[in-house]
C-alpha cells in the first residue's frame, strides 16, 4: 500500500464545522473578522486583498480580491480596478521574495460554474508560483498532486515578503499587512 504523509491536513480533519457554515458569500465575510491570520489574509489595500487558497495548486496559491461583492469584471471602477491591479504587483513582488519562484500563472473564472470556479459571484484572481519540474510522476501516475509546505508555513513567509514591501505597514504579526498605493 501506498502512504502520502501529510500531517498538516489534521487541521482540516479536527476543524470545528461550525466555523465552515459561513452565512453569505466568503469572500464577503472573511476580511470582515478580527482573525487576519485564521482567516489566511496576507495583506490588504484600500478596495482589496490577498488571502492564500485553502486548497493551493502550489505553495504561495493565494488569491488578490476586491472587497466588493461582484461577479462582473467590467462592472468594477477605476479605483477598484487600479487598486486591483497593484495588489497583483505586490502579490508577484512578495512571491519573489518569500519563495523565488521560476514563473506565474495569474488569472480569473468569470462566468459562472463553465469557467471553473467555485465562486462566481465575487470575482478574484487566482496568483500561482510556478517552479521547473513542480509538475512530477504524481500527478500523471496516481492523480495526485503533492503539497510541500503546510499552509501556515507558507503564511508566515507571504506575510514577511509582503511585510518588507516600501509601502507597507505591519500592525502585528496576526494582522494583514496594509499596503497603501
Amino acid at each position: 500500500m501506498e502512504q502520502l504523509f501529510a500531517p498538516w491536513r489534521i487541521e482540516w480533519v479536527t476543524r470545528d464545522d461550525a466555523e465552515d457554515d459561513v452565512e453569505g458569500c466568503p469572500f464577503c465575510v472573511l476580511p470582515d473578522r478580527d482573525d487576519d491570520r485564521a482567516s489566511r489574509i496576507v495583506a490588504r489595500s484600500d478596495h482589496a486583498f490577498v488571502i492564500l487558497n485553502n486548497y493551493p495548486y502550489n505553495p504561495g496559491h493565494a488569491m488578490v480580491i476586491p472587497y466588493e461583492h461582484e461577479g462582473d469584471y467590467r462592472a468594477l471602477d477605476d479605483d477598484v480596478l487600479l487598486d486591483h491591479a497593484r495588489l497583483k504587483q505586490r502579490a508577484f513582488d512578495a512571491m519573489d521574495r518569500a519563495f523565488q519562484p521560476d514563473a506565474y500563472n495569474a488569472g480569473l473564472n468569470l462566468g459562472g460554474g463553465a469557467s471553473g470556479g467555485s465562486i462566481d459571484d465575487h470575482l478574484h484572481t487566482h496568483v500561482v508560483p510556478r517552479w521547473e519540474g513542480d509538475t512530477n510522476f504524481m500527478p500523471v501516475v496516481s492523480d495526485t498532486k503533492v503539497i510541500v509546505e503546510a499552509v501556515e508555513d507558507t503564511y508566515d513567509r507571504l506575510h514577511d515578503a509582503f511585510a518588507a514591501d516600501p509601502d507597507a505597514t505591519v500592525p502585528d504579526d496576526d494582522c494583514a499587512v496594509r499596503l497603501q498605493f
